[in-house]
C-alpha cells in the first residue's frame, strides 16, 4: 500500500487556496486519488478514525477531497450551496492533528456540486455528519483549519492515542 505523509498542524501549505482542477489535468493526477484513498485507509489501521481527505493535507494544491465512506468518493471541485440557518456543534479531529479535537459550528445541512472521477456532475443534499465531513474538508481547500473555526478559546482537548 502506497501512502503519503500528512502535512501537520503548522505546516503553511495547509493555510494556502487550492486551485481548480481542469479537465485535461485529471489523467495525470489520477495517482494523487488512488495515494489519498491508500492515505485514508493507513490512518484508519492506525488511528482507528477518519473518513476522508482533502488533497492540501498530502501537499497536492488542487480541488480535492476523497471520501472512504461506504466506498471510495472522489469529489473534484466541490461547491456548497444552500447552508441552512440551523448550525450543529461538534467536536472535530482532523488527519492533520491526530490526537486533538475542536469544538466547532457547522451548518446541519447542505447542498454539495462537484465532478466525479468521470468528469460527470454530482449533487448531493447532505445533513449532520455528511455536512459536517463536507464543510471541513472544503475547509482544507481554502487553506482553512478547524482550529481557526474553535467556538471559543477553550474549544480544545486531547483525545486518547490508540
Amino acid at each position: 500500500m502506497a501512502v503519503k505523509d500528512i502535512l501537520l498542524l503548522g505546516d503553511p501549505k495547509l493555510y494556502e487556496e487550492s486551485a481548480p482542477v481542469k479537465k485535461t489535468e485529471l489523467n495525470e493526477l489520477l495517482p494523487h486519488f488512488n495515494l489519498m484513498f491508500e492515505t485514508v485507509l493507513d490512518f484508519q489501521k492506525k488511528y482507528g478514525a477518519g473518513r476522508g481527505i482533502a488533497a492540501p493535507q498530502i501537499g497536492l494544491l488542487k480541488r480535492i477531497i476523497c471520501l472512504n465512506i461506504d466506498k471510495p468518493v472522489a469529489i473534484i471541485n466541490p461547491e456548497l450551496k444552500n447552508p441552512s440557518n440551523e448550525m450543529i456543534e461538534l467536536w472535530d479531529d482532523c488527519m492533520s492533528f491526530p490526537n486533538l479535537c475542536v469544538k466547532v459550528k457547522r451548518h446541519k445541512k447542505l447542498t454539495l456540486s462537484f465532478y466525479d472521477l468521470n468528469w460527470e456532475k454530482q449533487t448531493w443534499q447532505l445533513e449532520d455528519d455528511m455536512a459536517e465531513l463536507i464543510q471541513h474538508e472544503f475547509d482544507h481547500l481554502d487553506g482553512i483549519l478547524a482550529v481557526q473555526r474553535a467556538v471559543d478559546n477553550k474549544s480544545f482537548r486531547w483525545k486518547p492515542s490508540n
